[in-house]
């Protein structure tokens, strides 16, 4: 029947391109080629000499054999050099591997082999690390470019050339080459799972270019936003942010390592307007001692990721002057791809009234087609209560191409024609996804299941606490009775009695905690606390079964 509509109607490079986010740098350095592109200690470049020092990166690749379908790994910091890569790399074809620096040499080792890496950057103060990775591989060994760094006195240098001799010996007038399909590759990202080996996950040029536009219209961008790198760019390549500020002609003001100081100092320096990061990024700022607060505060835009962040870590970021936005999403779908999309009305409220809502999971990214949360049994949606409870799920063009090596993971994570998060969740009467915990860390205690998130947020309200998880611990009456971990704020003071009671007050008695332990919470390179040791310490069965 459309068939008036097809004859002669042909796809040609005039009607039709693939959708690649090298086209925003090509852009951006054309139509802004004089804005500053990146800013970090005393570097400054615009977006003209980013697209020439990222096409004479990609010239020196080609010249080394590098190509499409290779994989090209860096383990870097918030440095120049790691937003480049994100350009330089897919230009040549290649796949873009950002590995976590927090890794242990074994792991890296295996991601490296798994992923058939060719050429690894590395930056000085992770260079023994990456040694020691490199003898511990099985296949072949990739060459190593030394990404040298003034901010970092203690150099060492194990590859053999270094990142900005590649650059200068590069060529400048070094033809991008754009996919000829946007499903190509373009990145490979593994997941932080918690026993065996992490899963390669698989993303493309199109879902790459689809969720940083994403991003601009999410986070309320604009033009020319001045962007604070605290959200690390290894972890789901920075939530596609190299990109999304290319599109956006913004500044890129980088950030070696997080430090609540510096990125005050840098907020300040540079009117940065917008910022990323995981509840613990934001909690710090806040309980930093001369932390700049009402006036003194210049405002910021930033958005937040976790299953649910507390609501005292919403508030508390609008003392500090600045106004978060929940995300939420997982490697699988690029970073965030569902957000809590304010309406009008909510700036009236208090600001308890506002966390309340701002801390839900919200609804899809402006460009994914849908997130909600569904009955894994009949893979029927559940009902807009607020109660019953279900798997969310994605669909959409913002989800991975699929695990790496892995069809069998693959074929399970996509049944039933949806993603499948593993996170358990509600649909309020809004059609806002409300997470309430991630499967594993639900706790069954006679029958009843206590969502750890919920018990968390009352730990979060008491003033001695900075950090607080929750899990499951083996009860011999009960099966499960909810167990604490408290990380107190410096020089502040509480006992477990004080803890116990406090929640006491404000939670039904079989939520309550039975027990806290006190000290310094373990925690991923983003942020994230990492439950499964906790889970290990109190000797949960649930630790094997992750």
């Amino acid at each position: 029947m459309l068939e008036p509509y097809n004859a002669g109607l042909d796809k040609n490079p005039a009607n039709f391109q693939p959708l690649t986010p090298l086209s925003f740098l090509a852009r951006t350095a054309t139509v802004y080629p004089h804005l500053t592109s990146t800013i970090y200690e005393d570097r400054r470049f615009t977006w003209a000499e980013t697209y020439d020092r990222c096409r004479r990166l990609a010239s020196y690749l080609t010249a080394l054999g590098v190509g499409g379908g290779d994989t090209v790994a860096a383990m870097l910091p918030n440095v120049p050099a790691m937003h480049e890569l994100h350009f330089a790399v897919p230009m040549v074809g290649a796949v873009l591997n950002t590995l976590n620096l927090r890794l242990d040499a074994a792991s890296l080792a295996f991601q490296l082999d798994h992923g058939s890496a060719k050429v690894v950057f590395v930056d000085p103060e992770f260079s023994d690390l990456i040694a020691e990775a490199t003898t511990l591989m099985t296949g072949p060994k990739p060459f190593i470019f030394d990404v040298d760094d003034a901010a970092f006195k203690d150099s060492k240098r194990i590859g053999k050339v270094e990142y900005e001799t590649a650059i200068t010996q590069g060529d400048s007038q070094f033809l991008p080459r754009y996919p000829e399909d946007e499903w190509d590759a373009i990145a490979l990202s593994y997941t932080s799972g918690t026993t065996g080996d992490p899963k390669g996950v698989v993303t493309c040029h199109r879902g790459a270019y689809l969720n940083a536009v994403s991003n601009v219209l999410a986070a309320n961008l604009g033009m020319h936003p001045v962007y604070l790198w605290t959200l690390p760019m290894f972890h789901c390549n920075g939530w596609c942010f190299p990109w999304t500020i290319a599109v956006t002609a913004g500044i890129n003001v980088c950030l070696r390592k997080v430090d609540p100081a510096r990125v005050f100092d840098l907020i300040a320096r540079h009117g940065v307007t917008h910022m990323s990061g995981a509840p613990i990024v934001y909690n710090a700022l806040i309980n930093a001692p001369g932390a700049p607060r009402g006036t003194a505060a210049k405002f910021v835009q930033g958005l937040i990721a976790g299953a649910a962040p507390p609501v005292a870590v919403l508030a508390g970021a609008e003392s500090i002057g600045i106004k978060l936005t929940h995300v939420y999403g997982l490697t699988e779908v690029y970073g965030p791809a569902a957000f809590c999309a304010a309406q009008p009305g909510w700036d009236d409220l208090s600001t308890d009234d506002r966390a309340q809502l701002t801390r839900r999971q919200g609804v899809p990214y402006p460009l994914q087609e849908a997130v909600t949360v569904i009955d894994p049994d009949t893979m029927q949606p559940v009902p807009r209560d607020g109660e019953t409870t279900g798997e969310v799920m994605f669909r959409g063009n913002i989800v991975m191409k699929g695990y790496l090596k892995n069809a069998d993971a693959t074929r399970a994570a996509f049944a039933g024609g949806w993603f499948h998060t593993g996170d358990l969740g509600v649909i309020d009467k809004d059609g806002y996804v409300i997470i309430k915990d991630r499967s594993k860390d639900i706790v069954i205690s006679g029958g009843e299941n206590i969502s750890s998130v919920e018990v968390e947020d009352v730990l979060y309200k008491h003033p001695a606490v900075l950090f607080a998880a929750v899990v499951a611990k083996p009860d011999p009456k009960w099966g499960e009775v909810p167990w604490a971990f408290v990380e107190l704020k410096p020089n502040a003071t509480a006992t477990e009695a004080d803890m116990l009671g406090y929640c006491r007050e404000h939670l039904p008695g079989f939520k309550s905690p039975k027990g806290v332990v006190f000290g310094e919470l373990p925690k991923t390179s983003t942020g994230k606390i990492q439950k499964f040791v906790l889970r290990d310490r109190v000797g949960s069965a649930k630790a094997i079964s992750t």
